[in-house]
């Protein structure tokens, strides 16, 4: 497949993402190219470690390619985007599940499908490029592909403004905020990766790390703990109103470019999700209550026209951010019953 390359070198599967030209976006095919390597090597004593780099400056991996998403939904063709995301998670939690070191390289842009096929692995290394966001409430979704469970983990209350918001963070601040581990320049990934594929051995990456340039979550953590600890969207709406200061401003006004049903359910996924008891399968089986029902009863293909198709940035979302859904929010999280997550690939059990 001219979009992925995947081979051995060394101890090392390698995956590499290329497609530059169209940032590196998931098909569906790439995903599952990347899962059968991924069940090829967990049993492959050849195959020490697994890295994920990607071609191009600009990105690793700006997202999903949401194109023939939003043609199949539009002719009423639910099923293929049911299929898309039930696949592309059971890929999500294999990554999470990983035997081996699975080592994910993220330089430019690593949004939404990209987080999915690199935050979870043991070892995520940014640089002074990266930009790592989760930006699915601006489209009518809500933070997939076990974002959730990253968002949930985030200290204090940054998960909701990660999510309502659709921040980026750069390095230090995916660091900080659980998305990343190591800072490593640019310049020097071909060398660790020579030795990571010569050695097995992931070491290497702790040996070439450095110090990451300041970033700015940690520095305003506090006025998000205090802003964004509502128990609702519009609780967290409340607080931001009533805050006279520049930060909160700014905060209302990123909030109301997005789908008000979908940042409601990014709110409540997060409080369902902070705690002991989640782990990345629950995650991936509350994000898919949503995405199966996306296209038909959520925001999804108005959010894609208005960003994608027609490019007027001006979606007509199904309710008010004055008025955030409560009712609607809790339909669209609603257990699936016969059509709910398995992480099975049809005609076997996993």
């Amino acid at each position: 497949m001219s979009d992925i390359s995947i081979r051995i070198t060394g101890q090392a599967g390698r995956i590499t993402l290329t497609r530059p030209k169209a940032l590196n976006a998931m098909s569906y095919d790439m995903a599952m190219a990347i899962e059968g390597a991924l069940d090829a090597w967990a049993t492959d004593d050849a195959v020490k470690l697994v890295i994920i780099d990607a071609e191009g400056d600009k990105a690793f991996c700006a997202g999903g390619d949401i194109q023939q998403l939003y043609d199949t939904g539009r002719a009423g063709d639910f099923a293929y985007g049911q299929r898309f995301w039930r696949d592309e998670y059971r890929l999500n939690a294999k990554i999470a599940e990983y035997p081996k070191p699975y080592i994910a390289f993220m330089q430019g842009f690593t949004m939404g499908g990209g987080v999915g096929i690199s935050c979870h692995g043991s070892h995520r290394i940014v640089c002074e490029s990266s930009q790592i966001a989760m930006p699915e409430c601006g489209i009518g979704l809500v933070p997939d592909v076990g974002g959730s469970l990253l968002l949930a983990r985030a200290p204090g209350r940054l998960g909701e403004y990660l999510a309502t918001t659709t921040a980026r963070m750069g390095p230090q601040d995916a660091i900080f905020c659980g998305f990343a581990d190591t800072y490593i320049p640019q310049l020097k990934w071909p060398e660790v990766i020579a030795t990571l594929e010569e050695t097995g051995d992931p070491s290497a990456i702790s040996a070439a790390s450095e110090a990451p340039p300041q970033g700015e979550m940690s520095a305003l953590a506090p006025q998000i703990d205090a802003l964004f600890a509502g128990e609702t969207l519009l609780d967290i709406r409340n607080a931001l109103s009533a805050d006279p200061g520049d930060f909160a401003a700014d905060a209302l006004k990123k909030l109301g470019r997005n789908s008000p049903l979908s940042m409601a359910c990014a709110v409540e996924m997060i409080h369902r999700l902070r705690g002991p008891a989640a782990d990345i399968r629950r995650a991936l089986e509350l994000e898919y209550r949503f995405t199966f029902r996306a296209m038909e009863h959520g925001d999804f293909l108005e959010g894609i026209r208005a960003a994608v198709i027609d490019k007027d940035r001006s979606p007509n979302w199904q309710h008010s951010l004055d008025a955030p859904p409560s009712l609607a929010a809790t339909k669209m999280l609603m257990p699936l019953g016969k059509d709910s997550l398995t992480f099975e690939t049809e005609g076997q059990n996993t």
